[in-house]
């Protein structure tokens, strides 16, 4: 049942995860923003996930992982059902703002959740669990390009009803209560925070988080500016990198049984860096998609599996430690976006050099990688 619990919230935050990206060419058509705007909404989203996760591990150690999930959806099914109301641009960052807030809480809460299995299942567990991510993060691009006829405000409203029913499934399952072995003590949080071994591993998440965001932000964006229909571009989202995700996490799970998960990472960023500089050089829908879909496989197993390893060598105050992690990684979404935003300033056509942001980093993935072997032994 925890595994499920953790499941359905995952899947939840899969489908907001994909949502920006999948609105954004509506939003920036209806009230007439900018690619330096666009960077502005995703920076606020970013800066909410950066501040909740921050704050959300010390409370799910102390409180339990329950009321981090159910306060996360409570704050998303806010958010979305006041977006389509928004009057303009700033309301609209305030909102996608309390959306990255409720997203960092449930996000910290439902991993922890699956990585409270233990150490032998652990890395199964979380990529089983994040397996579901994609499975969301496929639906959202999916239903709104070919259900719901690209209408956002439809999509904002179903995504809301969506969370509202999880959050209530979420408030009426038992889940155990914080522990004294893994509780939040301030005097004990230096050592662990401190470690080089968390600091490299969110160093290597802030650059991951960096790419896998950038995708579902900004790829719709980028493939329309290179002349492919929008709905086609959504379905790139969803059925190329979406669906590569899903299905890279479903295939990772027999081979964690007899692969390190650090020799996990490393070849995933090897091919994060090859397929996405591959992607931005391509015009071809079709050639497009086969990248695009590599992308996703290359990047599936990277985030969940470096969860396992955070929960294998943080045994104590491990909510503080993944929920640092994670931290790192909202902060590398909030420092690309406006990165990317500042490159391509007011013209869509220059978001071709900005993304290249996302191969640099896997490129500087791959060393990180190596240094965290190192640190390991």
């Amino acid at each position: 049942m925890l595994i499920l619990a953790a499941i359905i919230a995952i899947f939840i935050y899969g489908m907001i995860a994909a949502m920006l990206g999948t609105i954004l060419p509506e939003l920036s058509d209806r009230f007439h923003l900018s690619p330096s705007q666009n960077g502005t909404i995703a920076f606020a989203q970013a800066l909410g996930l950066i501040l909740a996760s921050l704050a959300a591990g010390p409370l799910l150690d102390n409180e339990g992982k329950k009321l981090g999930i159910v306060l996360g959806l409570g704050l998303i099914s806010i958010a979305l059902f006041a977006l389509p109301r928004s009057p303009g641009f700033r309301s609209i960052v305030l909102l996608l703002f309390l959306l990255g807030v409720g997203g960092g809480i449930m996000v910290t809460g439902a991993n922890a959740l699956a990585s409270d299995v233990g150490e032998a299942h652990r890395a199964t567990a979380l990529n089983l669990a994040n397996l579901f991510f994609g499975l969301g993060a496929l639906a959202t691009p999916f239903i709104a390009a070919n259900l719901l006829g690209r209408n956002w405000v439809r999509l904002c409203y179903s995504i809301a009803s969506l969370t509202v029913v999880t959050l209530v499934i979420e408030a009426v399952t038992r889940m155990p209560g914080p522990t004294g072995a893994g509780r939040f003590v301030l005097k004990e949080a230096a050592p662990v925070l401190g470690r080089p071994l968390l600091l490299l591993i969110g160093l290597f998440v802030f650059l991951y988080i960096t790419c896998e965001v950038g995708m579902w932000n900004w790829l719709p964006r980028h493939l329309i500016a290179q002349g492919i229909p929008e709905s086609r571009a959504l379905n790139i989202l969803s059925l190329g990198f979406a669906l590569g995700m899903l299905i890279g996490r479903g295939a990772i799970l027999p081979i964690l049984i007899r692969v390190p998960a650090i020799t996990v990472t490393l070849v995933g960023s090897v091919a994060m860096a090859v397929t996405t500089f591959l992607m931005l050089r391509i015009k071809n829908p079709a050639a497009a998609w086969v990248l695009v879909f590599l992308a996703g496989i290359s990047m599936a197993p990277v985030f969940p599996t470096t969860l396992a390893i955070v929960g294998d060598a943080f045994p104590r105050m491990t909510g503080t430690a993944i929920g640092f992690v994670i931290t790192c990684g909202w902060t590398g979404l909030a420092v690309s976006s406006r990165i990317i935003g500042v490159i391509a300033g007011g013209d869509p056509r220059r978001l071709k050099k900005a993304l290249l942001v996302i191969p640099a980093s896997a490129v500087l993935m791959v060393g990180l990688d190596l240094a965290i072997q190192i640190a390991l032994r």
